[in-house]
């Protein structure tokens, strides 16, 4: 049982989340942390935060007995991250064709995206982290053309390297952005979309990142932990993202 599947199943123990039985922390559960943290007499943040989980391991029945269950601390990963490693190995379909879960994103934005976003050939990487960011913090303002990722430079605030970090980058023709896994000595390790067609972790050049360009949405938990060392043989070297 990962952590989503856990908060789940102690939030409806508790007659918190009405919702399916499933491993994604959306909206809805947010809203069901909120209604068990006012319960609770909690601060109310929508976040699964260490007091929280704590509060949620009590036996609602018998106050004073803690459940053994694990996982029992907050997850290292931001939210967002978790969610975009629910993806991954998601690829395009080939030809005329399209992913259905891909353009299921643009329809979730709505608006002109949905209707522009008709076929999985156009760049998704801004598509895939507008959906990382939009299901897990719906609170949070997000670029009003999600699918330029040159355009989430600005988005949130900028921060130093850290797991779940969004970084930008230029590429020949455009842009592209993704999250921060880690670094060697000359690339960024990134977990994204539309790289190599599918979502995966790559090395993406250093220098390739532009100015500015490692964001933190700002109602998100705060980055934790710096900068993450890896092996250069950790994940193939993508120059290009179209």
């Amino acid at each position: 049982m990962n952590f989503a599947e856990w908060l789940i199943s102690r939030l409806r123990t508790y007659g918190a989340y009405p919702g399916k039985m499933d491993n994604a922390e959306g909206r809805a559960v947010i809203e069901a942390l909120e209604k068990f943290q006012q319960a609770e007499g909690l601060p109310v943040t929508g976040k699964a935060d260490q007091a929280t989980v704590d509060a949620l391991r009590v036996d609602p029945k018998s106050y004073g007995n803690v459940i053994a269950v694990s996982p029992q601390k907050v997850p290292a990963e931001p939210i967002w991250m978790r969610e975009a490693r629910r993806y991954m190995a998601l690829k395009e379909i080939a030809g005329q064709s399209s992913n259905p879960v891909i353009l299921g994103w643009a329809k979730r934005v709505g608006g002109w995206v949905a209707s522009y976003y008709t076929n999985d050939d156009i760049p998704w990487c801004g598509l895939f982290v507008n959906n990382c960011i939009s299901v897990t913090l719906p609170k949070e303002y997000l670029p009003t053309n999600p699918l330029g990722a040159i355009y989430w430079r600005t988005f949130g605030r900028e921060v130093s390297p850290s797991l779940g970090a969004i970084l930008v980058f230029t590429r020949e023709g455009g842009a592209h952005v993704g999250l921060y896994v880690g670094e060697d000595r000359t690339h960024f390790h990134v977990l994204g979309g539309n790289q190599s067609n599918m979502v995966s972790i790559t090395r993406v050049e250093k220098g390739r990142l532009v100015t500015a360009g490692v964001r933190w949405p700002k109602t998100g938990e705060a980055p934790v932990g710096g900068r993450i060392q890896l092996s250069e043989s950790g994940a193939p070297i993508s120059r290009t993202e179209a």
